[in-house]
């Protein structure tokens, strides 16, 4: 597994939301929250499998994530074990925790679609 390097981690550490754009559709961005756990980047999306940039980005499609300055190009692995999703349930907790949406990533359908996010 390839990693992004410590400064990428901590700038998307820093932004609250970060803009994802896929090979399908490299016109137009989809807002999501994104957190950092064990030198991995982790997305979910709030629509659960319904999200258009989900369905490519699980289905093989590439990617760009736009974090402040940064574009970062991506592709995406589904994420099926229990401990890293809870690992990453905590750290959107932590990260959002005054956030009135944050039920919203947590919701069994929404934690469904968390993506290990990787640079190509």
């Amino acid at each position: 597994m390839t990693r992004f390097d410590a400064d990428t981690l901590r700038d998307v550490c820093g932004c609250h939301e970060v803009a994802i754009r896929t090979g399908r559709h490299p016109d137009s961005s989809v807002v999501v929250w994104a957190v950092v756990v064990d030198d991995a980047v982790f997305v979910r999306s709030a629509r659960g499998a319904k999200g258009r940039w989900y369905k490519d980005l699980a289905g093989g499609d590439t990617g760009t994530v736009e974090a402040g300055a940064r574009r970062l190009a991506v592709q995406a692995t589904k994420v099926d074990d229990p401990a890293t999703i809870e690992r990453v349930s905590g750290e959107y907790r932590r990260k959002y925790g005054s956030s009135p949406y944050l039920q919203s990533v947590l919701r069994p359908e929404v934690v469904a679609t968390t993506l290990r996010l990787e640079p190509r």
